[in-house]
């Protein structure tokens, strides 16, 4: 795989970008500094979910279900594992429980994937709270030297590994496989393509990413309970935020990520039992206005100027 001079480029922007990112916790700014985590923490998981879901236009619902299962990993874990090693198991439990769950849904489609995927946060959270009442435990409590800013800089590290994986990905044979499943799932199959394997693959990205992000932001939460860390709300933001920006390009998620993170800070200041309603008005606003995002809004206005000069 060649790099070309555009390649080089982006990459060497990407790199700025990242550096100028990494300083944000020497500004002092503790409002700044907790917004930045929330801002990286919902780039990490936007982005791998529109690593899945961009080309294969499967909407998965289950980012709640391998978060959750990540913060559990860190707070079982903490007083016994190191914390990178947490992260790390996390990611493993992640990926093998989302392989499981692709095996046995994505040979279903539309409506019955996105069910299933919804259901899943629901089916886990409802047996870790069983097993805690049998065992006489309402939560965990996560204690660590850990500081914001600590959690800040791993999940910056998440988001480059985010971006480096989805950048492999787009030129390799298993995303030119992806693409074709996306625009065609019956033609891919007749050119020979493995869908089930190609598709389990991709779906093992998100729910790795998901559950890591759990494990790092476990710190963050103190004391973690199945109703905080397997939150239904979250799935949907993040489904709202790819698709705000636009699941079709790489960066896409993250100029979704921006906007609605600052909408959903100033509606918590000030109106705090109104969240819900907001999201549930974007999600509206998104599929009826910007089926394609920004990224959708921008290519069109290139294609126009394209026109214009050509005439």
């Amino acid at each position: 795989m060649s790099l070309t001079g555009s390649d080089l480029r982006n990459l060497v922007l990407a790199a700025l970008a990242l550096g100028i990112c990494a300083l944000l916790p020497l500004s002092g700014s503790g409002y700044w500094l907790g917004l930045g985590v929330t801002i990286a923490m919902f780039t990490a998981l936007a982005t791998s979910w529109a690593l899945f879901s961009g080309p294969t236009h499967y909407i998965s619902l289950a980012t709640a279900a391998f978060f959750g299962v990540g913060t559990y990993v860190t707070g079982l874990g903490i007083d016994s594992l190191p914390y990178w090693g947490l992260i790390g198991i996390a990611g493993a439990i992640g990926a093998v429980l989302a392989a499981l769950v692709g095996l046995a849904t994505l040979r279903l489609s539309g409506v019955y994937f996105v069910i299933f995927t919804l259901g899943l946060a629901e089916l886990v959270r409802q047996v870790i709270t069983w097993v805690q009442n049998n065992s006489g435990q309402k939560g965990l409590y996560v204690l660590t030297d850990l500081d914001e800013a600590g959690i800040y800089w791993w999940l910056l590290g998440l988001v480059t590994a985010v971006f480096v994986t989805g950048w492999l990905i787009g030129r390799s044979r298993l995303g030119f496989a992806l693409r074709i499943i996306g625009d065609d799932e019956t033609v891919a199959a007749h050119s020979g393509i493995n869908t089930a394997r190609a598709k389990v693959l991709l779906f093992m990205v998100p729910g790795a990413v998901a559950a890591m992000t759990g494990a790092i932001l476990a710190p963050r939460y103190v004391y973690i309970e199945p109703s905080l860390a397997f939150a239904p709300i979250l799935s949907f933001q993040v489904v709202i935020m790819a698709l705000l920006g636009g699941a079709s390009r790489l960066w896409g998620p993250l100029v979704g990520v921006i906007p609605f993170t600052f909408l959903l800070e100033a509606v918590s200041a000030n109106f705090p039992n109104q969240s819900t309603l907001v999201i549930g008005v974007a999600f509206l606003i998104i599929v009826y206005f910007l089926p394609n995002g920004f990224v959708g809004l921008l290519d069109r206005a290139l294609t126009r100027t394209g026109h214009r000069r050509e005439a």
